[in-house]
């Protein structure tokens, strides 16, 4: 049993230390991950290591569509033994202890640090650099401790999340769109109707893109990262160029302008407009039909302005785009080897 789809990083190979007990349709490992035994990644299921390393130790279980990656220039991601993940969450440039469950539309953000025996509840942002002490159940956006567990009632939590996790719908045949030798689509990504993608844009690994109603037309030098599903109802999903669009982002019929960033966890209301030169903050989400003015970092449930985007945001919103271009030039050579 091995995933759907293992690619090296600068030529190194993901080590497992024992076959895993199972790999899902759609499941991908990349680059400099060591893996302990008994390993589950269910379907979608994304582990990439390209730039830092990760390392999960044994019995890690990682539900339907969720991601662990890394920081490129600044974290990478490790995880304890008998960590269980659920369906849709993001583990990212983080340290995670044992005996950790770690629920549904999760988001860990980079140099948080989880303790042994913690119980991460449904939909909770971890926010960046945040300490989660041992022992405690957190919730919310930013994660704070609720109460005291036990190890026995982490360990029935975990065993429920397993059960739950390990169900997914059967995937919907595919679509090949034509795109040009500078677009890399992984895959592992399902793309299905009317879909067009500008040069240089990037659509990774276990995306899901369903333009079968209204059209989704995505800019140039654009990228969708890991486990992102976009599904068009009516009017349709336009993105501008130089965009990011984070992992596991959610996001229905919409407008979003050109060197934005959509950030790791958000949910896209349909009717949204995001305006150019925007940032909508990890774990965000908006209401229908809002509108989010450009030159502003915005966040929250629902978003609402945080800050001026001043020039430090935005150069890292710049260097995020050219480093997934680099990553679509040097995946679109790996997966063509394997093909």
């Amino acid at each position: 049993m091995t995933p759907d789809l293992i690619l090296p990083h600068d030529g190194v190979l993901p080590r497992f230390s024992a076959r895993p007990v199972w790999c899902g349709r759609g499941s991908t490992v990349i680059g400099d991950a060591t893996i302990g035994a008994q390993a589950w990644i269910g379907d979608n299921g994304v582990i990439r290591a390209d730039g830092q390393s990760v390392v999960l130790g044994e019995r890690f279980w990682l539900g339907h569509r969720s991601t662990v990656h890394i920081a490129t220039f600044a974290h990478g991601t490790t995880a304890g033994d008998r960590v269980t993940v659920g369906r849709n969450a993001v583990v990212h440039a983080c340290a995670v202890g044992s005996d950790v469950v770690i629920e549904d539309d999760v988001v860990i953000l980079d140099g948080a640090r989880i303790g042994d025996g913690v119980v991460i509840e449904a939909g909770a942002t971890v926010f960046p650099r945040a300490e989660l002490p041992e022992g405690f159940v957190y919730a919310g956006s930013p994660a704070r401790p609720q109460r005291p567990i036990t190890r026995a009632e982490i360990a029935e939590r975990a065993e429920r999340l397993r059960e739950a996790a390990g169900d997914s719908a059967p995937a919907a045949p595919a679509d090949e769109p034509a795109v040009e030798d500078s677009v890399f689509v992984a895959r592992t990504a399902l793309l299905r109707g009317r879909i067009a993608l500008g040069a240089g844009s990037t659509v990774l690994f276990s995306c899901e893109l369903s333009a079968e109603v209204g059209p989704i037309v995505v800019g140039a030098d654009t990228n969708i990262q890991d486990n992102s599903v976009l599904r068009s109802r009516g009017e349709g999903i336009v993105i501008g160029r130089d965009t990011t669009i984070g992992h596991n982002v959610r996001m229905g019929d919409c407008r979003i302008g050109a060197r934005s960033l959509i950030g790791i966890g958000c949910a896209i209301a349909p009717g949204t407009v995001i305006a150019d030169d925007a940032m909508l903050a990890a774990g965000a989400t908006t209401d229908p039909g809002q509108l989010l003015e450009g030159g502003h970092l915005w966040g929250g449930r629902p978003a609402r302005i945080l800050g001026p985007l001043d020039a430090d945001k935005r150069a890292m919103m710049s260097r995020i785009v050219e480093g997934y271009r680099d990553h679509g030039r040097a995946y679109r050579r790996l997966q063509a080897e394997i093909a």
